[in-house]
């Protein structure tokens, strides 16, 4: 899945958040849908501009800015 097809980042829009191109819809947005179990459907269904290629482009930016990131153990 190449995400750069589906994501963007403008200053001017989401103050420069990732969102779905063509949309003001920010990965974030999409990310917090999933988590909070909405289904592929449910998303489709309610955002009618959005399709499922979108849906997976955001998961995938998502999974390749985790493994840029650096973790640092933290105590308990």
């Amino acid at each position: 899945m190449n995400w750069k097809e589906h994501i963007t980042a403008d200053p001017a829009v989401l103050v420069g958040k990732p969102v779905v191109k063509g949309t003001r819809l920010s990965v974030e947005f999409i990310l917090e849908l999933i988590a909070e179990g909405w289904s592929e459907a449910d998303m489709l269904r309610n955002y009618p501009g959005l399709t499922r290629e979108q849906i997976l482009a955001c998961v995938a930016y998502a999974k390749d800015r985790l493994s840029d990131e650096k973790l640092l153990a933290i105590p308990a």
